[in-house]
């Protein structure tokens, strides 16, 4: 019997792995988190299977689940939304069955930055411009910040800064930010990338809150500001330039020696 957190993808029902499907299609116990999988995932748990959202559970319930279910050698697929390293909470649920000598194995999933990313037609990182991506958060009463874990000071990096968990958090996010990077600096809300009714909305700091509250976006959207946004690639990468030379594309002379150093 094993616990498996499986990352269910940042909405899209056909962006979850294969590996992650198969285990939902087999395991004859699925906890998901409703109000952020998708019915059209979970749906693929067996017939017969015990599915339940975990949305009103608490931690000790949950487990409770999974300790039921492996007293009775039933696999679990344990479905968190995004990828479960991601603000997933599963830290908590791994040191419980570690607890109670349960067994479990985590599945990745594809992350909300990268759907927002696929969504916006753009890179987080651009030669010459950020190669650096800092995924935070703005402090909740679940899990406040570390000390000196500010976005001021990420801000300062030049990297492309993707706030999670922050829609409601715009005036604060502004505060932070607009020391460092001004009033002007490009901001760009996804709310629920990859869904159905995904919406993007463009602004800048000092416009970003009204826009999204004109929206009535208020839950599931991540807030992407500094590094890459806004701005246009002006130095592409070598990579595929024709002088370019490296392993698998060999020449000679300089760059070539560059390449076995």
């Amino acid at each position: 019997m094993t616990v498996y957190f499986i990352g269910a993808g940042p909405g899209a029902p056909d962006l979850i792995t294969v590996r992650g499907l198969r285990l939902i299609k087999r395991c004859p116990v699925c906890l998901y988190a409703g109000s952020l999988v998708p019915q059209e995932v979970v749906a693929a748990a067996p017939e017969g299977a015990r599915v339940i959202d975990t949305a009103a559970l608490t931690l000790k319930e949950i487990v409770q689940e999974m300790r039921m279910a492996h007293e009775q050698g039933l696999d679990v697929a344990r479905v968190h939304s995004g990828d479960p390293s991601l603000y997933g909470a599963i830290a908590e649920q791994m040191l419980a069955l570690d607890a109670l000598d349960i067994p479990y194995e985590v599945v990745p999933g594809v992350p909300a930055f990268a759907a927002a990313a696929a969504a916006l037609k753009t890179e987080l990182t651009l030669p010459g411009i950020a190669q650096t991506v800092i995924l935070t958060r703005m402090p909740g009463k679940a899990s406040p910040m570390p000390e000196g874990d500010t976005l001021r000071h990420h801000a300062q990096s030049g990297a492309t800064l993707c706030i999670h968990l922050a829609v409601r958090h715009l005036a604060a996010i502004r505060r932070e930010l607009e020391p460092v990077l001004g009033p002007d600096a490009p901001v760009i809300v996804i709310a629920r990338a990859s869904w159905p009714d995904q919406v993007i909305i463009r602004g800048t700091l000092a416009d970003i809150r009204e826009k999204v509250r004109a929206a009535k976006i208020t839950r599931t959207a991540l807030v992407l500001v500094g590094g890459a946004i806004g701005k246009t690639l002006q130095t592409p990468s070598a990579l595929y330039d024709s002088a370019f030379r490296h392993i698998l594309r060999p020449g000679t002379g300089r760059q070539e020696k560059a390449n076995r150093s």
